[in-house]
């Protein structure tokens, strides 16, 4: 059976028998009660995946996989150039460290149901309270190391932790960030108070504790008991994930234990073809979604080695820094942003330094967290000779919605195009009437419900917020706030947020298609566009990109160049008149590209500079050129 076959036969017995294909994937988590049923959907918002069932989510992901006789087989690879230091950390050891750290949390009052903050740098120590959490059935929310005080503060006001987990600082290229003034101030901001402050004292940067509240974290270990795992319901919390709200309040985005446990599982052979014993590596930070899902849970429930990171595409120190990680310990899949592949493409343009370094052991490279223009894809299919995978998905969502499937073998792919709907998302494309579109027509990319397991039930205290923000807009369905469509061989194209579709004089465009073409001039590293009101068109867009390394043509040229390759592929219509080079682009720390704040900012509206901002002084150089360009 050829892939394309393997894949269509998979969807074909999913969607003959839904309950019957999760059933199946249930087999493969440890259960202290089997679930009464596989779905009830008179529970919950939209219904409830597993419930009845009991189980321990860190039993799955470490007790084990000790207790089947692979204690010595390495769990975490710690790889971080900010110390220098590569540590391993077995199965055996890691239960060790994680019962611990949990009789220590047990010791300080966490129970079963309580919220604990983890506020950590990418140490293993942060994957270690995570999972001693779920050890404990307490609920753990994670909060990007390094956030500002202020949005800190509004987590612990919504989550209302027992206790926090903390370092003493994090470690950036070139600089040191102090935790603790942090943890301080956001503490001292809050109406909530923790019981407990628990602190891994870094050498880089140790702190001074607050009596009463402060403990060292390792000294706290070392003084607990190991504490046993605590079966919690499949339908209790296992972890609360904050993303920015549209109204300024943060939404606290709902996992559960049974759901997350069996889907995440059932991805790692499903979607990355790779199981015990294989290295997997997540170049992300456990401050998001993808190190939840894919640097801490689904390679450990799976029996796999993950690497945690701790460092930069470049500049730790340089381009090759990811092939030197892969070569040294033998990842078989590494995962990262389309951003960073284009960071390194832009330092190292030619491959140079990839070229140092034995990838043999690399069967594939997966991209996610933004649309990946087909230019990235197919430079990374060229010089790593490896099968390269767009997929799409959603902090709601916890793994892929689309992409191509190893486990299944690997179908052709379409640069650009986030490959096709996994078992569980049944992806439609919707007008503004809640109808479906023709194949190839843009409109907005909807889920009928119910939502497949690990995808969020609710929002955290909040189910009306919870209809209103992903159930209203179209009935029945889960709206992903994604544009895009879907093309004749059911491959679905993610083109944008529907709120980066824009008028001009009537017609609906896609920014990110015209940031496809961008992307494929020679000289151009990434780029954004993005939509400006205008008193004729309603909007016009307005490219901004960023040079590879090297590049010594005039950028008047190159600015020329890209108007009329976007006026050759996309057609007059689309009144692309202007694209000015910048030295960089506003991301996130995760790097997403501000472009709402980017329209802002060209439009003249007032804008406040995001908490997620990797570094604010890139809005004002960028800005100055978004002003001179719409004079």
């Amino acid at each position: 059976m050829d892939a394309a076959a393997g894949y269509d036969a998979t969807i074909a017995d999913w969607r003959r028998d839904p309950e019957g294909y999760w059933a199946a994937a249930a087999r493969g988590i440890d259960w202290d009660t089997p679930p009464a049923r596989i779905f009830d959907p008179s529970l919950g918002v939209y219904g409830r995946w597993f419930p009845g069932g009991q189980l321990n989510t860190c039993h799955n992901a470490v007790d084990r996989h000790v207790a089947a006789g692979r204690g010595l087989q390495p769990a975490i690879i710690w790889d971080s150039p900010m110390t220098g230091r590569v540590e391993t950390i077995t199965y055996a050891d890691l239960l060790d460290r994680v019962a611990r750290l949990a009789g220590a949390l047990a010791a300080r009052g966490v129970a079963k149901g309580d919220r604990v903050i983890v506020y950590m740098p990418m140490v293993p120590e942060a994957a270690i309270a995570m999972l001693a959490c779920a050890r404990l059935g307490a609920v753990h929310s994670v909060v990007f190391g390094g956030f500002a005080a202020a949005e800190l503060a509004t987590r612990i006001a919504d989550a209302t932790p027992k206790a926090i987990v903390t370092a003493s600082c994090g470690l950036e290229p070139g600089r040191v960030v102090a935790y603790k003034p942090l943890i301080d101030a956001a503490i001292g901001l809050s109406p909530h108070k923790p019981d407990a402050v628990l602190i891994l004292q870094r050498a880089e940067h140790p702190c001074a504790l607050t009596p009463g509240r402060d403990a060292d974290l390792l000294a706290a270990m070392d003084a607990a008991a190991p504490h046993p795992c605590v079966p919690v319901e499949a339908t209790d919390t296992l972890y609360i994930l904050y993303t920015s709200g549209t109204t300024g309040a943060p939404k606290g985005i709902l996992r559960d234990n049974g759901g997350h446990a069996v889907a995440l599982h059932n991805s790692m052979s499903l979607v990355y073809g790779v199981g015990p014993g294989d290295v997997f590596w997540a170049a992300s930070d456990v401050g998001w979604v993808v190190g939840h899902s894919y640097i801490v849970y689904a390679p450990l429930l799976a029996g796999c080695t993950t690497v945690l990171f701790e460092g930069k595409p470049v500049g730790t120190p340089d381009a090759g820094t990811f092939w030197r990680v892969c070569a040294q310990h033998g990842v078989k899949v590494l995962f990262t942003a389309p951003t960073a592949i284009r960071a390194i493409k832009k330092e190292d343009p030619d491959g140079a330094l990839m070229r140092r370094h034995d990838l043999s052991r690399l069967d594939a490279l997966y991209l996610a967290g933004e649309r990946c223009d087909p230019d990235t894809v197919t430079w990374s299919q060229r010089l790593l000779g490896k099968p390269v995978v767009d997929h799409w998905w959603q902090t709601e969502t916890g793994w892929t919605i689309t992409g191509n499937f190893r486990g299944l073998g690997l179908f052709p792919t379409k640069p650009g195009s986030g490959g096709k709907p996994a078992p569980g998302y049944d992806v439609v494309v919707l007008d503004e009437a809640n109808r479906e579109v023709p194949p190839g027509q843009i409109g907005s990319l909807a889920v009928r419900l119910p939502l497949p397991p690990s995808s969020l039930p609710t929002l955290f205290h909040a189910d009306d917020r919870f209809r209103e923000a992903y159930l209203s807009a179209f009935p029945g369905h889960y709206s992903t706030a994604d544009a895009g469509l879907i093309d004749e061989d059911g491959y679905v194209w993610v083109m944008s947020r529907t709120d980066d579709i824009i008028n001009v004089a009537g017609h609906r465009l896609s920014t990110g298609a015209m940031e496809e073409v961008l992307a494929a001039h020679p000289d151009v590293a990434e780029c954004a566009v993005v939509g400006v009101r205008d008193t004729l068109k309603g909007q016009v867009p307005l490219g901004l990109v960023v040079l590879k390394s090297g590049v010594t043509k005039a950028e008047a040229e190159i600015g020329r160049e890209l108007v009329a390759m976007v006026r050759d592929r996309i057609g007059p219509v689309a009144a692309f008149k202007e694209a000015r080079v910048v030295i960089r682009l506003p991301k996130t720390r995760s790097g997403k590209i501000l472009r709402a704040t980017l329209r802002r900012i060209a439009d003249g509206d007032d804008y406040a500079v995001p908490p997620t901002i990797d570094d604010p002084t890139i809005l004002e150089e960028v800005g100055t050129v978004l002003k001179g360009a719409m004079r």
